[in-house]
């Protein structure tokens, strides 16, 4: 009698498709795309809320007075955040919020030279492809003096947005 230990080959195969299964089933529920998505709307949410911030410390310590670039915008209009001199709405396919102000994006890198934020954020790249020229965020100033910030897409919230 031959007394060999060990598994046979049918067991092994069983014992791979088993964990296989399991291991599709876990990938499955954690939904990483999903979880990419999300990350990317905190990220803007947090970008957001920083640069209307750092806006509105600017304008305290000024006098009242706000950066000169959101300053220079029309009440009721949507700029897009960027250094691009004209062509801010070419976006509008991908963002949330319709940019109907093309004349000049609203620079704030004013605000990073000044040590408001560090760097002017860019948004993460969805649908929509950002750099410091069209960043992937839009500024109005309403007539009653409130500025909204907005990411020009969410993709897993309705939208995101601060104002104050």
């Amino acid at each position: 009698m031959d007394n060999q230990k060990g598994f046979t080959l049918i067991e092994l195969l069983i014992v791979i498709a088993i964990i296989s299964i399991l291991a599709a089933i876990v990938f499955v529920a954690l939904d990483p795309a999903t979880r990419f998505a999300d990350a990317r709307d905190a990220r803007r949410q947090s970008d957001v809320t920083e640069m209307l911030h750092a806006i509105k410390i600017d304008q305290v310590d000024n006098g009242g007075s706000y950066l000169a670039a959101v300053a220079g915008t029309t009440s009721a209009q949507v700029y897009m955040i960027g250094t691009a001199v004209a062509g801010c709405d070419d976006q509008n396919a991908v963002c949330d919020t319709n940019v109907n102000s093309d004349t000049h994006c609203v620079n704030l890198t004013a605000l990073a030279t000044d040590g408001y934020l560090g760097s002017v954020p860019i948004s993460p790249n969805g649908s929509g492809t950002w750099d410091a020229t069209i960043t992937g965020y839009t500024l109005e100033r309403r007539g009653n003096g409130i500025l909204v910030i907005r990411a020009c897409e969410s993709e897993n919230t309705s939208e995101i947005t601060a104002s104050r």
